[in-house]
């Protein structure tokens, strides 16, 4: 296999998508990744249409490049082989609750004994020591735990959750992060670790970044939220369709009047500064939306880039598979599944000048590599 991380071993025993988006970034590296599954699966096979059953579209896009086992880590048989498996592992990422690993007897204390040099990655929901750390994690409830319904509600009247899976691939990132960091620290000093990674905690800093604002201060010094951000945020109506563009500097600004011949409202003292700008951001974009509205998205296109004002018009997701970029720089290519079919895959992103990243492995069967695995298992370990 190619990549960074060949000779990576690691055992992803996760479910849905934070976990396994975690595993996939090591496997795109090159780590070897075996997907530790019970013997009903991971329910992310199940989630969207399928031609075989149990190979729906999430899965084969969070899970590829990885083998698979499936074992009933309650019976003796499936936790000796689980043991046995984790004697030859770099690195174990798991999101089973603390509890219930320890129930297992797979807590890190249970297997550090058996592999002292393990990197073992707990995604949990909240952090240990915490009022919720008990509580139950998914994308939804952490979305609204750290307040992004509540950041959108003013743009629609309504609360509404980030449309995609934020939570779990932002936290999947940090994991896979924190992975390699540990993997660093090990080939420094010999030593392994419990890593622990909370998505509430990964999603409040995302958060809070951008939203801490005045409360950044002590006392605080106005408001938390970014207007901009919370409040219009938003593309654009054009004449014709929708554009987003983004106007940062003075030149800017000037340009985007002067396009349409309203210099003059750059005049006003709540929008002739960049602070100005930013105390009274909902009226001057409110301006802005009208303007835009005045002329056709391919009209804009054409004068924005002539004055060098950065825009591009609201794609949508069919949209975004057809885009001519990303098939020319060979971001999509066909892989002929062996239960699937022909399936459309996305390349691993970056570019490498040494040892570029290519998943050798389409998304498994259930169990597909049981017994290939375990006829691997050497019990003296490496």
């Amino acid at each position: 296999m190619a990549g960074p991380l060949h000779g990576v071993r690691v055992l992803d025993l996760t479910t849905m998508l934070s976990g396994p988006c975690a595993a996939q970034t090591l496997a795109e590296m090159g780590a070897d990744v075996t997907k530790v599954e019970t013997l009903e699966g991971d329910n992310l096979r199940n989630i969207g249409q399928s031609r075989s059953g149990g190979m729906g579209p999430m899965h084969l896009h969070a899970n590829r490049g990885k083998r698979s086992i499936a074992l009933d880590l309650k019976s003796q048989a499936g936790h000796e082989a689980f043991l046995a498996l984790l004697k030859d592992t770099d690195v174990l990422i798991c999101n089973v609750r603390p509890k219930a690993m320890e129930r297992l007897r797979l807590g890190y204390a249970d297997v550090q004994a058996i592999n002292p040099s393990l990197i073992y990655v707990s995604i949990v929901g909240y952090g240990s020591g915490g009022p919720y750390s008990d509580r139950p994690a998914y994308d939804d409830l952490i979305q609204a735990a750290v307040g992004i319904p509540s950041l959108g509600a003013s743009q629609d009247g309504g609360a509404r959750y980030a449309p995609f899976a934020v939570a779990d691939r932002v936290t999947g990132m940090n994991a896979a992060n924190a992975a390699l960091g540990a993997l660093y620290h090990r080939l420094r000093t010999g030593e392994g670790q419990h890593v622990e990674v909370a998505m509430f905690e990964t999603m409040a800093f995302m958060v809070l970044s951008d939203h801490m604002g005045g409360r950044t201060y002590e006392p605080q010094h106005g408001p938390a939220v970014f207007e901009r951000y919370a409040s219009i945020r938003r593309p654009f109506p054009t004449s014709d369709g929708m554009l987003s563009l983004l106007l940062v500097t003075d030149k800017q600004w000037k340009a985007f009047f002067g396009l349409v011949d309203q210099a003059s409202v750059l005049e006003d003292e709540r929008f002739s500064t960049v602070s100005g700008r930013t105390l009274n951001t909902t009226a001057l974009y409110r301006i802005v939306a009208e303007v835009v509205a005045t002329r056709t998205t391919d009209w804009w296109m054409q004068e924005l880039e002539r004055v060098d004002i950065p825009a591009v018009p609201l794609a949508t997701i069919d949209g975004l598979i057809d885009d001519p970029h990303l098939k020319a720089v060979g971001f999509f290519e066909k892989v002929e599944h062996p239960s699937e079919g022909p399936i459309r895959a996305m390349k691993s992103t970056g570019r490498w000048s040494r040892s570029q990243p290519e998943i050798e492995r389409p998304a498994p069967r259930l169990g597909e590599h049981t017994a290939e695995l375990l006829s691997e298992v050497r019990p003296s370990g490496r």
